[in-house]
């Protein structure tokens, strides 16, 4: 293979794992929500409830199983987490009633949106400091590739292949592509490896912030005001990713806008991602986070008043800003306040805290289908949510400094 240097390495292997994590994700499971619901015969909100249940299940054990970070050699712990995955993809292609979809759903999200996004953020968290946000930024382009190429390919194949086919590609590709590239990238990486240029500068900047334990987390409130701010895109995105037909069918969209959408979506979130890199090593996260969700709140309120094809372009490219700088900011924020020693413990948390989230966000969905509430008065909720978040935000946005140790020397 190709002699990199270790920071581009473990770049590839962030940027791999991320693009992999999109099997847990929502927007792809959501595009098997209408054939697995067909064959099981259930409706939007029992789907909605398994699909909750499950999550929230897998959150549970995220917050357990994450800390593992800490402890555990990163090489290792990939390999598991990948072991993981790949037996989480088989079992999904062998769901036959309700009880297997309840446990498909948990491995999937426990292991694709869980424990992979959660193994390549922190990774490239504590790996990078001084060029954190360019480096989270790079990584986080998986996801948004595989947002921008998946969604129209699996419509495509799924008029050819039964859906329980491409699971087994997708197990396939899990088997044959991720263990090469863990034992290419990050065979060597040990807790205490730190981005190749400027070592020593680095080494003094993460003594001069103070590491706080989990516990000590738990304990601040602006733990909680950032993590209503940071929850917002996880529980609307997700339910709108999960019942993207629903919205179709309201809005009298072809079947193909909203995977179109998905593309505008994706380029979006790529340039945002550049961007938001750029500002948070050139200014911080803390100064970028209130702009979080004033995009997602635009599109919502696009999403609200009309109904033209036009408005599902716009709506998925407002989204796309807003998970440009999700992407990034759900790890710089923690490292940057909390810092690095215990960031595996802290991901955990806050990675569990975003997936219950989305159970939260398809539970309301598909309760308020069920019972007949249209597709703007979700918006409006979701209106009502972020506006209360931002708010609660800019009362105490004077107070996000991290802990100084020492005065730098």
């Amino acid at each position: 293979m190709i002699n990199l240097s270790l920071n581009k390495k473990i770049l590839i292997f962030g940027f791999i794992f991320t693009f992999f994590s999109s099997f847990g994700q929502s927007f792809f499971l959501g595009l098997f929500n209408p054939s697995i619901r067909n064959e099981l015969n259930i409706t939007h909100g029992q789907f909605g409830t398994i699909y909750a249940a499950a999550t929230i299940a897998s959150s549970l054990v995220l917050v357990w199983f994450g800390k593992k970070i800490d402890e555990i050699k990163l090489f290792n712990y990939s390999l598991l987490v990948i072991g993981i995955l790949f037996i989480s993809s088989i079992f999904f292609s062998q769901i036959f009633n309700i009880y297997l979809l309840i446990i498909g759903i948990f491995l999937m999200r426990f292991s694709g949106q869980g424990l992979m996004s959660h193994t390549s953020s922190t990774a490239i968290s504590r790996y990078f400091n001084r060029k954190r946000g360019k480096a989270l930024s790079t990584i986080w382009f998986g996801l948004s590739s595989a947002e921008f190429i998946l969604p129209i390919l699996i419509v495509f194949l799924l008029n050819i292949f039964h859906w329980r086919t491409i699971w087994y590609f997708v197990s396939l590709l899990i088997l044959i592509i991720l263990p090469i590239i863990v034992f290419y990238t990050i065979k060597n990486i040990t807790f205490d490896s730190r981005e190749t240029s400027n070592i020593e500068n680095n080494k003094k900047n993460l003594q001069d912030i103070k590491s706080w334990k989990r516990t000590e987390v738990l304990k601040d409130l602006r733990f909680y005001i950032i993590s209503l701010n940071m929850l917002a895109m996880p529980w609307i995105v997700t339910g709108v990713f999960i019942y993207q037909s629903f919205i179709a069918e309201s809005k009298f969209w072809s079947p193909y806008v909203i995977p179109q959408s998905f593309m505008i979506y994706s380029i979006i979130s790529i340039i945002t991602l550049v961007l938001s890199g750029f500002l948070i090593d050139k200014f911080n996260s803390r100064k970028i986070l209130p702009f979080l969700n004033i995009p997602l709140l635009l599109g919502l309120t696009i999403l609200f008043f009309y109904d033209l094809k036009l408005s599902a372009y716009l709506f998925f490219g407002l989204l796309g800003i807003s998970n440009g700088l999700a992407n990034v900011l759900g790890a710089s924020t923690w490292a940057e306040i909390y810092g690095v020693r215990y960031l595996g413990s802290i991901r955990a948390l806050t990675t569990a805290f975003m997936v219950f989230s989305t159970a939260f966000g398809t539970a309301v969905f598909g309760f308020l289908i069920d019972k007949g509430y249209t597709i703007e008065f979700i918006a409006l909720v979701s209106i009502i949510y972020i506006s209360f978040s931002l708010i609660s935000l800019l009362l105490i946005k004077n107070r996000l400094e991290p802990v100084v140790l020492r005065k730098k020397t």
